[in-house]
């Protein structure tokens, strides 16, 4: 049976192995160079080598250090990711049972080739894509192919047929998971031939565009550098006119226009983001490109998937419906806790229900499933089970739903193995739609039928009430019962009938049966998915649900989530029949899409990204990566995620939860202010700075500060006070305003006028604080240590004002950034060194003031605060 190992060796050497292609791994030399493509920091590398010309070799040194700062960040942080994605690859690496030579062997999956036999039971990672030769009961989950939540039952087909497309009955797909049975495959189709590598290759034609944050510094970078070149001319330009040497004007102004670069900006940025990173690690977000942090913080359209995303991926019996009473199922999932309760919330003593009794009996007997926990679970009362933690779970979902209800209600399979056997069972069969079991509780025998409920009821000519008696079915009685089960079908609502017959022997065919109830169950969906949706819509995130579900199941879910609100629902089969121009016209009106394909994934994400949105996409199967690409921000399922939608993704949820996703665009959103908030700093600062030199230099006045003196405010002002700034805490509301447009400029709100008033009243004040100490017959560097001391102070005051571009200075809680506080305080004590020590005096040629000379610096460093709050006002 199989193949032999020379003709698998001989066809692994002409078909290759058995993965999906990867695109070429990344080096660290590259990724370091990479680090230097930013437009800031080529301005920066030529300040450098003007330094280096001009004999600054000190200025030299600075910038290049920070550069290299920057550079290191950066690399490590893609670095690390790259390792821990691999990580998170190798722990996904299957094995296969294979025949070869006669004899079955588990092999790597990647050795498999086209006709090996493999075989597959409940619990394997399917390995390729193979045609079934045999199956027993055989179900498989191919969510992450179709996005179809319930599991796929497989049949045998000819052995020839090596049609591998989706969704056919005699095929099981590489990436699937068997969840029931047993079933023997021929292997048709291998890495990148297999439906799962199908869909990989999709990713390829997909090419990222720089993020909004990435736009936004390159504006500012051409900004700079236009800036840069006027400070030049004018400098040059005032000092010619004045009838000074050229070419020590020229090189003056190139000095001037160095000073005002922000050179500490690159790195705090970068610094920010890491600590972005770091956050949201913590928070289980593992961010794989370090740009996409802020891109979140725009993010204006959430694109989410919904099993494992909004739902809980497990399947929920939440009411069971007797002949005459429905009954209710606290505690969703696999949680151990929950009650049965009637309509009302009244509580339940199943003891007294034998009706109900006898229906969860039948559904815990005809269950292959099995659940266990750690501790033992405490019931408080009878119907009520309280327990920390979860029930582990191995077999069907849907079996194990029916056990963990049965639990709630005190009932559980090592309870009855002490008082009944069994004594035979027919397995479910597509065909038939049901299984059976026979059981003997001592000298009575019984079957128990559990099945779709067109099957069961038609069988049954009796039904069980509440006290266990049971009574003849009438015709209207029987029609009651059918318009219940329609019913909890159109509540998305998976209904399965319940029955029993006394019978010496079993016989599957029987159809005198006692009718016992209907268990109705969902994937319910996680209630923290619907506080993160509330917290979206709040934020003016608009939440779309994208599902291969059906249309009726995928809107109760929406429901229930909260996502339906004035929405609509469309299926991929509707989507086909509008044009690009219709859907981009109308996409806004639908929240659900269901019985999609990952073609229409990828057109609901580009739609939305022509009408201007910023598109965040969630995804786990193979089937959403390539959308998960094309989205502005990518974000993988870490525990369910396929290795294919890991790799394309820009975030990785460790947690698969939408509201880990909504903290990271919390975070987003408090980066992008903070980055704001520091470009504010650092610009308002370097414009002081520049504007005190230039107009000295206009006025005929002495050099007010010295070169080692500019190079004491950057290292002073530049350095820890704005990464302080970019450790800000999110302000209060910051999840209550809509998210800035995609088109919308760094310096929105007023912010470059801001900055430019700021610049302007730093530069004058320390011009001032010159003047007045020379009036008063200070020396020139007394002059120069008061200016010194006011642009220092001035600036170090100003921090404290960027922490809020809607508050003042005087409306905020000055020790709510204690790390400001901590930064501000290191920089004033080196200030205050540069000043009073004698051996620095003579490196930065400060000289020592008296008292009404520090008072003016001083003086002068308090008033530009009170005049720029009067002018806000």
């Amino acid at each position: 049976m199989g193949l032999t190992e020379k003709e698998a060796a001989e066809r692994l050497s002409v078909e290759g192995e058995n993965v999906l292609g990867e695109g070429r791994k990344t080096g660290p030399l590259k990724i370091f160079l990479g680090q230097f493509r930013d437009i800031m920091v080529m301005i920066l590398l030529g300040a450098t080598v003007i330094s280096v010309l001009l004999g600054e070799l000190s200025d030299a040194v600075t910038i290049i250090l920070i550069v290299l700062l920057d550079a290191v960040l950066g690399f490590m942080q893609e670095f690390r990711t790259e390792h821990t994605l691999e990580a998170l690859r190798s722990m996904t690496s299957p094995t296969a049972k294979c025949w070869r030579d006669g004899k079955l062997k588990e092999i790597p999956a990647s050795k498999l080739v086209r006709g090996d036999i493999v075989e597959i039971e409940a619990g394997d990672r399917i390995p390729a894509d193979c045609a079934v030769l045999k199956a027993s009961g055989f179900f498989s989950d191919e969510s992450v192919l179709t996005g179809e939540s319930s599991a796929v039952e497989k049949s045998a087909g000819a052995e020839e047929d090596t049609d591998n497309s989706l969704n056919r009955p005699n095929i099981v797909y590489c990436g699937a998971s068997a969840v029931k049975g047993v079933c023997r495959g021929k292997v048709i189709a291998t890495g990148m031939d297999t439906q799962m590598g199908k869909i990989s290759g999709m990713l390829r034609d997909i090419d990222k565009e720089p993020t909004p944050l990435q736009k936004r510094l390159a504006e500012l970078g051409k900004a700079v550098a236009v800036i840069c070149l006027v400070v030049c001319a004018a400098v040059a330009g005032a000092g010619i006119l004045r009838g000074e040497n050229i070419f020590d004007m020229l090189m003056t102004g190139i000095t001037i226009a160095i000073a005002a670069i922000p050179e500490g900006l690159p790195a705090t940025v970068t610094i920010a983001l890491a600590l972005a990173v770091s956050r949201m690690m913590k928070q289980k977000a593992l961010v794989n490109k370090l740009h996409s942090v802020e891109t979140l913080g725009c993010t204006s359209v959430i694109c989410s998937d919904k099993t494992g995303t909004i739902t809980e991926n497990r399947m929920t019996v939440t009411e069971l419906s007797t002949a005459d009473e429905d009954y209710f199922f606290s505690g969703m999932g696999y949680r151990v806790s929950g009650a049965v309760t009637r309509a009302g919330d009244i509580a339940v003593n199943p003891v007294t229900e034998k009706g109900l009794i006898e229906a969860l009996r039948c559904g815990v007997l005809c269950s292959t499933a099995e659940i266990s926990t750690q501790e033992v679970p405490k019931s408080r009362n009878r119907g009520s089970l309280a327990g920390k933690g979860e029930w582990s779970v191995a077999g069907d979902p849907t079996e194990a739903a029916l056990l963990i209800a049965a639990a709630k209600a005190g009932i559980t399979k090592s309870l009855l193995s002490s008082k009944c056997s069994v004594l035979g069972e027919y397995p479910f069969d597509s065909e038939t739609r049901f299984m059976a079991v026979h059981c003997g509780f001592g000298s009575d025998k019984r079957i128990y039928f559990k099945g779709a409920e067109e099957v069961i009821l038609p069988r049954c000519s009796m039904y069980m009430n509440g006290r266990g008696e049971k009574i003849p079915l009438t015709a209207s009685f029987r029609r009651k019962l059918e318009e219940k089960a329609s019913e909890m079908s159109d509540r998305a609502l998976r209904v399965l009938a319940l029955a029993v017959c006394g019978s010496e022997k079993m016989e599957p065919e029987r159809r005198d049966l006692v009718f016992l109830g209907f268990a109705g169950m969902t994937d319910p969906p996680r209630e923290e998915a619907k506080a993160a949706i509330r917290q979206c819509a709040a934020a003016s995130v608009k939440t779309v649900m994208i599902t291969g579900d059906h249309k009726n199941t995928a809107v109760a879910v929406a429901k229930k989530a909260g996502l339906l609100k004035g929405g609509m629902a469309i299926t991929g089969e509707e989507l086909n029949m509008l044009s690009d121009e219709e859907l981009d016209r109308d996409i806004g009106k639908y929240t659900v899409f269901a019985r999609v394909e990952p073609v229409h994934k990828l057109r609901i994400v580009r739609s939305f990204k022509r009408r201007g949105e910023i598109v965040t996409m969630t995804g786990d199967g193979v089937n959403d990566a390539p959308a998960v690409k094309e989205a502005d921000v990518g974000v993988a399922m870490g525990v369910t995620g396929t290795d294919v939608t890991k790799q394309a993704a820009d975030v990785i949820l460790m947690d698969d939860n939408l509201a880990t996703l909504v903290n990271a665009v919390e975070q987003g959103r408090c980066v992008y202010a903070n980055i704001r908030k520091f470009v504010r700093y650092l610009l308002s600062c370097n414009i002081g700075e520049v504007l005190t030199m230039f107009l000295g230099i206009v006025m005929g006045m002495p050099m007010i500060l010295l070169p080692v003196q500019i190079l004491l405010v950057n290292l002073v002002t530049d350095g820890l006070p704005a990464i302080a700034l970019g450790m800000e805490p999110p302000e209060e509301g910051i999840m209550s305003r809509p998210p800035r447009r995609s088109g919308e400029g760094f310096f929105a709100g007023g912010l470059m006028w801001k900055i430019v008033i700021r610049g302007i009243f730093i530069g004058l004040s320390t011009l001032a604080s010159f003047t007045t100490v020379m009036r008063l017959g200070g020396s020139a560097e007394a002059c120069r240590t008061a200016a010194l001391i006011t642009l220092v102070v001035s600036q170090l005051i100003h921090v404290f004002e960027c922490r809020s571009e809607s508050r003042s200075l005087f409306r905020m809680n000055p020790f709510g950034n204690m790390k400001l506080v901590g930064a501000v305080l290191i920089s004033g004590a080196v200030l205050a060194a540069a000043v009073a020590v004698p051996q620095l005096r003579m490196v930065f040629g400060t000289a020592a003031l008296g008292m009404a000379d520090l008072l003016i610096a001083l003086g002068f460093s308090a008033a530009v605060p009170l005049v720029s709050s009067v002018i806000s006002r």
